[in-house]
């Protein structure tokens, strides 16, 4: 059979050595006779591996005990409005960068609470690069400032954290967390689906610093207070307990792998191989700012849009996965999060080599 490799932006790729040890405990957890989907999520198995992974996660991300981890629902769609709604305070404005179709997505549901200062943009060049710091029109009056720091479907990735004073930083970090070590310090909330660089679809996130919890906007439902989640320790409701229990897996092969400042080594040589390889190709281009070039979604375009279907085939028939760039943008784009190996990255190289050559 041949060797398969996924590039889906997400879902995404998991570990193998995870799915395999998820396989081998499906139909009895360690001795329990149940299957950790069977579980109560009050029972003490299940609250043990919930604790757990947000062991795991405090100690890979360096979480500072005055933060919450939150194991939510929703997707990050839901915490477009939960941010808002947790952090006005009172407040009628909002800050927002705006680089690409997830900030844009977030700046129109906050857009339902509040005024929003666009902060800044990189809407004039089609979304291809981060603004600076320099560039920040900041509202010191702001509650928060609120940034997308990996854009999956544009590529854009920022690699540094903007400064704003006393205003709380927010973060949505859905399609980069976990990639390489970053500051929890510097931020309000951290949030992210899991379903990129973490484990499957259903699970959200969120590392939300003590004092940003417990004023939440008038008619803000149950389900979107931060304080309710915290105060029931994520058990308000049943969680998504296997996206826990997987995502506690994919912590554990983190650690053994050597933590963040691993991943991030292995991750940088991954996608230095497929950037320098474009640069050097006059077949295929890279539509990115190299500064913000994002590490984990490499978006491309071939010389001929003619050619995307041919290519797209081939690849599959190749055991390239899951290439083709999304709707609103069109080309191709490999994402190869933490889980891809650099053999799949290598496979795709030679791959679009070798169809560069015949289509010369």
């Amino acid at each position: 059979m041949t060797q398969i490799f996924n590039f889906s932006a997400g879902p995404a790729v998991l570990p193998k050595e995870v799915l395999a040890q998820a396989r081998d405990e499906m139909m009895d957890w360690h001795g329990s006779g149940m299957s950790v989907m069977e579980m109560s999520h009050r029972g003490k198995e299940f609250m043990g591996i919930a604790a757990g992974a947000e062991a795991d996660l405090r100690e890979l991300l360096a979480i500072p005990q005055n933060y919450k981890v939150l194991f939510l629902q929703g997707g990050a769609h839901s915490q477009f409005s939960m941010v808002p709604m947790n952090l006005l305070r009172g407040n009628k404005s909002a800050d927002y960068l705006d680089t690409g179709i997830w900030a844009k997505k977030a700046i129109d549901e906050a857009s339902r609470y509040c005024q929003v200062n666009i902060a800044g943009s990189s809407k004039d060049k089609n979304y291809t690069y981060a603004p600076s710091q320099d560039a920040l029109k900041l509202n010191q009056d702001a509650a928060y400032f609120h940034f997308t720091s990996n854009e999956t479907i544009g590529g854009v990735e920022m690699f540094w954290t903007p400064v704003t004073g006393d205003v709380p930083v927010v973060c949505d970090m859905s399609s980069h967390i976990l990639s390489r070590p970053i500051d929890v310090k510097q931020y309000g909330i951290i949030y992210a689906g899991a379903q990129k660089n973490i484990g499957p679809a259903g699970l959200t996130i969120v590392i939300v610093r003590d004092d940003l919890i417990g004023e939440t906007i008038a008619g803000t439902p149950t389900m979107f207070d931060y304080k309710v989640h915290a105060d029931h320790e994520s058990m308000y409701n049943t969680p998504a307990t296997y996206g826990i229990y997987i995502a506690g897996l994919v912590f554990k092969w983190l650690k053994s792998k050597g933590g963040l400042p691993a991943m991030e080594k292995i991750n940088i040589e991954k996608s230095t191989l497929l950037y320098d390889y474009l640069d050097a190709s006059d077949f295929y281009h890279s539509p990115i700012a190299v500064e913000n070039r994002s590490r984990m979604n490499i978006p491309f375009t071939l010389k001929e849009a003619s050619l995307d279907e041919a290519f797209l085939k081939q690849a599959q028939q190749n055991g390239l996965l899951q290439l083709k760039g999304h709707k609103l943008v069109g080309g191709m784009r490999a994402s190869i999060y933490n889980a891809m190996p650099i053999e799949g990255v290598q496979a795709l190289i030679a791959f679009m080599k070798s169809f560069a050559q015949a289509n010369a």
